[in-house]
């Protein structure tokens, strides 16, 4: 199988500064999100539309961040 429908798109999500890649494999998308400073990622979703694999992705995304304290420097 082959990626298909593939997107990549940044935006900002409580405050930190995110990637979001978007693909469908079959029947399915698949959406990561990473950090875009280190590139890490921290949150997977699927779901039968990009739309649904997105929404829940972020919703993963924004939990995880907001626990993640920053110092300051």
């Amino acid at each position: 199988m082959k990626p298909e429908d593939y997107s990549r798109h940044q935006q900002e999500l409580a405050g930190w500064a995110i990637t979001i890649e978007t693909y469908k494999l079959g029947d399915v998308y698949h959406c990561t999100i990473a950090n875009v400073d280190p590139g890490a990622r921290f949150a997977r979703a699927d779901g039968t539309t990009r739309e649904e694999a997105e929404r829940l992705a972020l919703a993963k995304a924004e939990r995880y961040l907001s626990q993640t304290r920053r110092f300051t420097t």
